[in-house]
């Protein structure tokens, strides 16, 4: 599969995955876009990094102001209730506090358990946040032509 030439996000969409992440620093927050082609619905996760690396520190050595993780089974959930109501994965989110809007390697990692991402038709959105001042939305999408996520453009509708 080829990466889309760009996402749509409705400014509504852009503002509400920005509060998301202004409200939820200096942790990093989490969450889903789900579409049904018409109308973009923004579905807050929970970041569970804390949790987990509290009850593990040497599987998950670093914590939610530098990392996240979603609960596997609230994420399974909601993607089943949107798909009976007609609507599909558009992307994830999740914020980079104090840190500058990009696709780690360790983001990269989560995506792609088994070395393919697990969902090759969602995008992967990242917002870079400072003292609750957001700085950038960057968008990336996987590409099968260079088994990696590339960049790509966000078009505000």
């Amino acid at each position: 599969m080829s990466a889309p030439k760009d996402i749509l996000l409705s400014q509504a969409t852009l503002n509400e995955i920005s509060r998301h992440s202004q409200e939820a620093f200096p942790e990093e927050c989490c969450g889903i876009i789900v579409s049904n082609g018409e109308q973009d619905h923004v579905l807050r996760l929970k970041n569970m990094q804390n949790a987990r690396h509290a009850q593990d520190p040497d599987a998950f050595p670093r914590n939610a102001t530098i990392a996240y993780s979603m609960d596997e089974l609230e994420l399974e959930s909601r993607i089943v209730e949107t798909q009976k109501i007609g609507f599909r994965l558009k992307a994830f989110y999740h914020s980079h506090p104090k840190h500058e809007a990009y696709f780690s390697a360790e983001d990269r990692a989560g995506a792609t358990p088994f070395g393919e991402p697990t969902y090759p038709e969602a995008a992967q959105i990242v917002v870079s946040v400072f003292d609750t001042v957001i700085k950038d939305i960057k968008a990336f999408a996987w590409s099968d032509d260079r088994n990696d996520f590339v960049d790509l453009p966000i078009r505000k509708i």
